[in-house]
């Protein structure tokens, strides 16, 4: 095994029983030198791991008869809905007061319908999507945030830390460590669990690795075991400033980790990105409570979720970094739009996205989903990656260019952000997406004409069928600044729905075509 292969599976959780004596290794990290990152700027990404059922997180108000119909025995009652301000076609989960609250304080941002073309049902290889940021027919040897890293920091681990960069880049809390760290060459970001423990396995061979296969992969771990615990004295440090912190709620993991986070921002602590998750979210059964779609499961998990997003921002607050961080969330893959007989929901496709901070955009982007469809799957609104690239864009402060390399092509962003995130002037009402995309007839029969207005630059417009499959891409390229008109030959479609997506800068629309 190649000492990359060794690394990626052990970042993966893979582990080595008999060798390690199930000591978890989570002892790697990556930084290097500066590049163009906001300055102090912190993002956490929160992971729901298993595949959170999006229609009953943000629930469609403007379609609650259809909903009602497609979910008979776990659809939440209307009255229980919880209203977002200024936004009256969606609401939230009755166990996400928390978050209704920081919507309502414009701190979070709603992204309806996030996926991938093609989607896949596996839960690892759709988390791998998500963690490599990959087409679904791609297999890549490196994470999102690990390219990131490498781009900005490119010559670790020679001489890391030092006093230019004392800190680690990347932090996961919790016991194994992302493949979304994983780097050109290294792993980008070290893993304490909540009570801030290192792994040293040094101590566990004194008399030095065997001279064998297995004992060149030990010394190898060993190398960055050593880098690890370099970072254990600064992390440790940061800890021991211990900031006056609000109370977390008990028996919630994600809050507890969230508070290790808190405490290490306001400890002073300059790592860049961290990681947190919380598992739970495959509920093929037993999702609600019999005859109480309001409580069970799911509802707890979202309360979870809800819960400790909302203490920690408001922790943040109270200890005066609340500005300096982001968040969002994101899960594997959605739920199917109808219920099963087990109370419960099985794999789907798209699903909405959580963006919270200070300095987001407060605003539901993307229209709500269509509930009548041929394959029982919300259709794909948004790229999970244009999701990714405008936080790396508007948040971090990325080029264009760096932020090309590192999602491995050219995405339009979302206004997830405000402008002011990165120095641009102060922002008075929400910034929203405005309709700028269009076809006609619709429905056809052997074309439609696509109809677009441009502001400048890559625009691009994929046909998908009822399945998220990409059927084909008859816009993308550069258009100048105005209203374009493309013909599509549709003589090769069978006849029922599909729907095209409209990308171009920070405008993404999705409208539905109509085959006879």
């Amino acid at each position: 095994m190649k000492r990359r292969d060794f690394i990626q599976n052990v970042g993966m959780g893979v582990m080595l029983p008999g060798l390690f004596k199930n000591i978890p290794i989570t002892a790697f990290s990556n930084v290097g030198a500066v590049g163009n990152i906001g300055e102090d700027h912190v993002l956490v990404v929160v992971e729901l791991n298993g595949g959170n059922d999006g229609l009953n997180t943000v629930i469609p108000l403007e379609k609650f008869v259809d909903y009602q119909r497609m979910r008979p025995n776990i659809a939440i009652p209307e009255k229980g809905v919880l209203s977002l301000s200024g936004f009256d076609k969606v609401g939230l989960h009755p166990s996400m007061r928390g978050m209704q609250s920081l919507f309502n304080d414009g701190k979070l941002s709603i992204v309806q319908g996030v996926g991938y073309a093609n989607p896949n049902f596996s839960h690892f290889r759709s988390t791998d999507i998500w963690n490599t940021a990959s087409d679904a027919d791609t297999y890549l040897p490196t994470g999102w945030i690990g390219r990131f890293l490498t781009k900005t920091h490119p010559n670790y681990p020679n001489n890391y830390p030092n006093q230019q960069f004392p800190d680690p880049l990347a932090m996961q809390i919790g016991n194994f460590i992302t493949p979304a760290f994983q780097g050109i060459v290294n792993l980008m970001g070290i893993a304490v669990n909540s009570n801030l423990d290192f792994y040293g396995l040094n101590e566990m061979f004194p008399n030095g690795a065997p001279n064998s296969k297995a004992g060149n992969q030990l010394r190898f771990i060993r190398e960055v075991s050593v880098q690890a615990n370099a970072y254990a004295k600064v992390v440790q440090k940061a800890a021991s400033m211990n900031p006056k912190q609000l109370t977390y709620p008990s028996q919630n993991p994600l809050a507890n980790q969230l508070r290790v986070v808190s405490k290490l921002i306001a400890g002073g602590l300059k790592t860049k990105i961290y990681f947190v998750t919380l598992d739970g979210f495959d509920t093929h059964s037993d999702q609600t409570d019999k005859g109480n779609p309001s409580g069970g499961n799911h509802a707890s998990l979202l309360g979870k979720v809800s819960d400790a997003i909302k203490i920690f921002m408001d922790d943040l607050k109270q200890l005066g970094v609340s500005k300096r961080v982001t968040g969002l969330t994101f899960s594997e893959f959605g739920r199917r739009i109808k219920s099963n007989d087990s109370n419960g929901t099985d794999h789907g496709t798209s699903a909405p996205m959580f963006v919270f901070g200070d300095l987001v955009n407060p605003s539901v982007i993307g229209k709500t989903p269509d509930l009548i469809t041929k394959d029982d799957n919300l259709e794909l609104q948004y790229d999970f990656r244009s999701v990714y690239g405008s936080v790396l864009k508007d948040w971090f402060c990325v080029s264009k260019a760096d932020l090309d390399d590192t999602l491995l092509k050219t995405l339009t962003t979302l206004p997830v952000m405000l402008p002011q995130a990165c120095g641009g002037p102060l922002a008075t009402e929400p910034v929203l997406n405005t309709a700028l995309f269009n076809n006609y007839p619709n429905p056809f029969r052997e074309a439609t004409t696509l109809s677009f207005n441009s502001k400048g630059g890559l625009a691009r417009i994929q046909v998908f069928d009822n399945a998220g499959h990409t059927v084909v891409t008859p816009v993308e390229g550069e258009y100048a600044a105005g209203q374009h008109e493309v013909l599509l030959n549709t003589q090769a479609f069978q006849t029922g729905m599909y729907y095209a997506r409209f990308q171009n800068r920070d405008v993404q629309q999705v409208i539905k075509l109509v085959k006879l």
